[in-house]
């Protein structure tokens, strides 16, 4: 069995989920994970796909080439991945989020490096984030929300760094648990 990450990105338009998933019907592929969002007026999708072993890279790429040219993408990449990788999560994570981190502020550069930074060095694994611009043209407002894995992280201390850190960077953090239920 082969594992693949797929990614691909076009202007959004209805057919796009449906062509890459034609092209990978026709080498028995299987989305395993996917995430798929409009980002601007383009439409992104990175999958997490398995074949059998007789398809590789090459062939997976051919098979996905009428889908890339039909509907004009501007991005498409395949890469073989390793499955026991994909299933058990890297760096000894289990992958499953624990808490909601939350940060509001006024949009300005290096937001998501400094909140990323400071998870990274607290040692707390990003499971999902998403980021949006909302309030109006002359003052907007940068959204960003993240769900994290804290593991054995105290979460006061981790809350205080963050605070630190969203102080620094003009913008306001909050952290609270993950309720499974509202999911």
């Amino acid at each position: 069995m082969g594992h693949f990450a797929v990614s691909a990105i076009g202007r959004d338009r209805p057919g796009i989920v449906a062509a890459v998933a034609e092209g990978l019907l026709e080498v028995d592929g299987n989305v395993e994970d996917s995430r798929m969002t409009n980002l601007g007026g383009h439409f992104a999708v990175m999958l997490l796909v398995s074949t059998p072993a007789e398809h590789d890279l090459d062939r997976i790429e051919r098979a996905l080439a009428p889908a890339r040219e039909r509907l004009g993408l501007e991005a498409l990449s395949v890469s073989e991945v390793d499955g026991a990788e994909a299933d058990s999560g890297a760096g000894g994570t289990s992958g499953r989020p624990d808490h909601v981190i939350t940060v509001y502020g006024s949009d300005h550069p290096g937001i998501v490096h400094a909140i990323s930074t400071g998870l990274a060095t607290a040692g707390v694994n990003i499971t999902d984030l998403q980021t949006s611009l909302g309030g109006s043209a002359e003052a907007p407002i940068y959204m960003m929300l993240l769900e994290v894995e804290i593991g054995d992280v105290d979460v006061e201390t981790l809350t205080t760094h963050l605070r630190e850190i969203g102080g620094r960077a003009a913008v306001e953090v909050e952290i609270r648990p993950l309720d499974p239920e509202t999911l």
